[in-house]
This record gives C-alpha cells, sequence and structure tokens, in this order.
C-alpha cells in the first residue's frame, strides 16, 4: 500500500512515518528543507527504513506552493502508479493575544493548515476517482472543536479542516473514496516549540501588566511540559483507520489521553445527530 504523508519531518509526522515504515507499507515522507533544515530528521528515517519491512522515499513537498505539489506528485507516479493514502499531517500554530496577530500570520497560517490540506487533495482525487478507491485522513484536533483562550488563529484553521472533510466525506464516499480526520488532544511533541508568538509587538504592549495573560494557559516559552503523553496513540490511531474496511471509517477519531475527549465527544455526538437528523429531512 503507497501512503503519501505531508509534513513528515518532525512531530505526529515523523512519528507516523516512522510506525507506517514497521508495518510494512510504502511511505512517501514529505516535507520542507530537505536539503537545510529537515536532514538529520530524513538520516533518522533513512536508518530506521534499512531495519524494517517498509520502504520509503523522501520528497520535498511545500503544501503552500502548487507547483511544489505538482512535481512531488510527479515525482511519486513515476516510482508507482496510484497513492492508496494521503495523510495530510502538515501544520504550523501560534499562540497569544489574537489581536496580535496581524493579516500576514493569520494568512501563512491558514495557507499550511486549510489551503494546503485543499491543494494535496485536488492533487490526488482525480487518480482516486478513476480508481473508485482511496484514503485520505486529515489532522484536525480537539480545537477544532472546543476553544482555548489565546489560540484563536490556530483553532479557526482547525475549525474550517472540520468543515472541508466533512464536506467531502459525504460528497465521496459514494465515489469508493473515504475522507476522515483525526482529533488529537495535547501530546508531547516539538509543536509548541516551533509555534509563533503575534508579530504585532505594538498590539501586543498595549494589554499592559495583561500582556503574559497566555502564559497561564499555554505556559511559558520553552517551558517543559512533561505531564503531557507521548505521542503514539495518533500514529496507532491512524494505522488502525487504514487497515480498516472501506465505507466503515468513522468520520472522527478523538486521540486525547489528556482531557479523554472532554468536550469534544460531547460536540461530536451532537454534531452526528444534528447531520443525520437534517440528511433525513432533506432526504439525502
Amino acid at each position: 500500500m503507497n501512503i503519501l504523508i505531508t509534513g513528515s519531518s518532525s512531530g505526529f509526522g515523523k512519528l507516523t512515518t516512522e510506525t507506517l515504515l514497521r508495518e510494512g507499507y510504502t511511505v512517501f515522507a514529505t516535507m520542507i528543507g530537505v536539503t537545510t533544515f529537515s536532514k538529520q530528521a530524513i538520516e533518522e528515517l533513512v536508518l530506521l527504513a534499512q531495519e524494517t519491512k517498509g520502504t520509503l522515499h523522501i520528497i520535498e513537498l511545500d503544501v503552500t506552493a502548487e507547483a511544489s505539489i505538482n512535481n512531488a506528485i510527479n515525482q511519486i507516479y513515476k516510482k508507482v502508479d496510484h497513492i492508496d493514502v494521503l495523510i495530510n499531517n502538515a501544520g504550523i500554530g501560534g499562540t497569544g493575544w489574537t489581536e496580535a496577530f496581524p493579516e500576514s500570520q493569520f494568512t501563512k497560517i491558514f495557507d499550511v493548515n486549510v489551503f494546503g490540506v485543499q491543494r494535496m487533495m485536488r492533487a490526488v482525487l482525480p487518480q482516486m476517482r478513476k480508481r473508485k478507491e482511496g484514503l485520505i485522513i486529515n489532522l484536525s484536533s480537539i480545537q477544532g472543536r472546543v476553544v482555548f483562550p489565546y489560540s484563536g488563529i490556530y483553532t479557526a484553521t482547525k475549525f474550517a479542516v472540520e468543515g472541508l472533510t466533512e464536506s467531502y466525506h459525504y460528497e465521496l464516499s459514494p465515489l469508493g473514496i473515504d475522507v476522515v480526520m483525526v482529533q488529537p488532544g495535547g501530546f508531547k511533541t516539538n509543536f509548541e516549540s516551533v509555534q509563533s508568538g503575534p508579530h504585532d509587538q505594538k498590539r501586543l504592549e498595549s494589554y499592559g501588566e495583561m500582556i503574559n495573560a497566555p502564559d497561564q494557559i499555554w505556559g511559558e516559552p520553552n517551558e517543559e511540559k512533561d505531564f503531557l503523553p507521548h505521542p503514539q496513540p495518533v500514529p496507532d490511531a491512524i494505522v488502525q483507520l487504514i487497515e480498516m474496511t472501506k465505507g466503515t471509517r468513522p468520520l472522527r477519531t478523538t486521540v486525547d489521553p489528556l482531557l479523554n475527549a472532554l468536550g469534544t465527544s460531547a460536540i461530536n455526538e451532537a454534531a452526528l445527530k444534528a447531520q443525520q437528523d437534517l440528511a433525513t429531512h432533506l432526504d439525502w
């Protein structure tokens, strides 16, 4: 089975790539900075691949650039004739006073987290539709359902991913393609360390003595958070989805041992019932 995953150099992406290799899959691990800042991650993945039954291909791919995506897809199709699974994992975040994020930051985060998902799906779907076969797994978050203060920009992107994924789920199911999402909670990865705070320093300073309030929720920069669980349950959930029979995969899979899906599961259940009632009423 041929699996394409974005954002494979760190966090959930790297761990998922490693897990898939151990399971024996052919993995097209894509990332930016293949010849620069991702070199160490690549070396580690290559060494691991040599010890597993899986097959690893490393490809440069920037989800914000259509030309980069097209080039990567063309490279993949020179090696295999189809992609079975797309995992949209690439993502960036930002915490702090939401007002202090200028439009340029908002645009960048949406470009990666939302528009990047759409670009990747458009790149693989023609081939999947032709085969009437395929699985797309989008990485959402519990923050696509519940709101934590001082993370408005990231939350907004994940709410968008939820709506986009659910629309595709309904549209493509009759065509033999499953589109689902995973909602991770908080885990000990490098994600927080690579997040950026607000760039509008003048607006930020206007909050005065409240300027550091976000730290009460998210902790101080570079603070070690040993209470966070190891992220292995996320790639395990992804593998489980891959191995399920087509048409039986749930739209949402929540992986949140830290909070036990508090709030998220209640919203998921209410939304599912609301959608089913709506579909029945409109005779979809």
